[in-house]
């Protein structure tokens, strides 16, 4: 089988291609076959007033453009240059690789590629803010 696999749990909600999609009572596989399909697990998505920091700020374009609510041209400068300052903050190999990942992701217009990359920077960031807040 090709494809994207989504696991999905009890009444778990998922957004394909701008439609809400919700599971039944058990735990269920979908195989997506379309190619590119834009798809966002409701339980990861930031929510707008969930973004409070940089790395939140740049995740929450890339899922603006899988949700359908920006167009992935106009996105794609925004995000690669959110990426860069990242880039700019984030110094470590893991970070810069993750980074690297996620830009190469946006030229490619593989946008969940993208904010997967961006989300692992996620724990990175908050442990930079609890070091920093007294």
């Amino acid at each position: 089988m090709t494809g994207l696999v989504l696991k999905l749990g009890p009444h778990e909600r998922v957004l394909i291609n701008g439609a809400v999609v919700e599971n039944g009572e058990r735990r269920s596989r979908l195989a997506i076959m379309t190619p590119n399909a834009s798809i966002l697990r409701l339980r990861d998505a930031i929510h707008p007033e969930e973004v409070t920091t940089p790395v939140r700020r740049v995740c929450y374009v890339a899922q603006l453009v899988l949700s359908g609510d920006a167009d992935a041209g106009e996105a794609r400068l925004q995000l690669l240059r959110g990426i860069e300052q990242l880039s700019q903050v984030l110094t470590d190999t893991d970070s810069r690789a993750q980074l690297a990942l996620a830009s190469r992701a946006v030229m490619e217009d593989q946008h969940y590629q993208a904010l997967r990359a961006l989300r692992s920077l996620l724990p990175r960031e908050e442990r930079l803010f609890a070091a920093i807040r007294p």
